[in-house]
């Protein structure tokens, strides 16, 4: 049950790191729809240079597939520094919680008038973070987090000497 467990999470976790990349590889190459969900510096850069535009998200998207597909050889035991890996995606995982938990809440209270920012917002931005991208971050991060904490061995046993 529990190497099931850790097997169904961790390709949830993949699938939710791959779309995140697989939209940042679409803006990457051009692509144009939801873009403004992301943020209006997200249309800016593609307008002005659309080759820095092309290359900062063909970056972001490199970075996100290897996030999203680095713990499936971890957990599997392809790599060798196991413990190390897995710290580092306890650590990733972690951070895609509490980041895209933030901004959902930061978002949401924007979107619904509890925070009112100064200079006013970019309505599709909110709406993309609270609604879309942030909440893949956070299951991203909680798949991954159940994934490692499934797959974790059972702790040695000392023996009484």
């Amino acid at each position: 049950m529990r190497a099931r467990r850790a097997s169904v999470a961790l390709w949830v976790a993949a699938c939710a790191g791959l779309v995140h990349a697989a939209w940042s590889a679409y803006w990457a190459v051009g692509g144009r729809f939801l873009l403004d969900t992301v943020g209006a510096w997200a249309v800016e850069l593609g307008r002005i240079d659309p080759l820095r535009s092309g290359i900062v998200l063909g970056a972001i998207a490199v970075v996100k597939a290897v996030a999203a597909l680095l713990p499936v050889a971890i957990v599997r035991n392809r790599l060798p520094g196991i413990r190390w890996w897995r710290a580092v995606c306890w650590a990733g995982g972690a951070f895609l919680v509490v980041y895209g938990g933030l901004n959902v809440v930061v978002s949401s209270a924007v979107l619904v008038g509890v925070v009112r920012p100064a200079d006013g917002y970019d309505a599709s931005a909110m709406i993309g973070h609270a609604l879309l991208w942030d909440p893949l971050f956070v299951v991203w991060g909680a798949a991954l987090l159940v994934a490692l904490a499934a797959s974790r061995s059972a702790p040695r046993m000392r023996m009484a000497a």
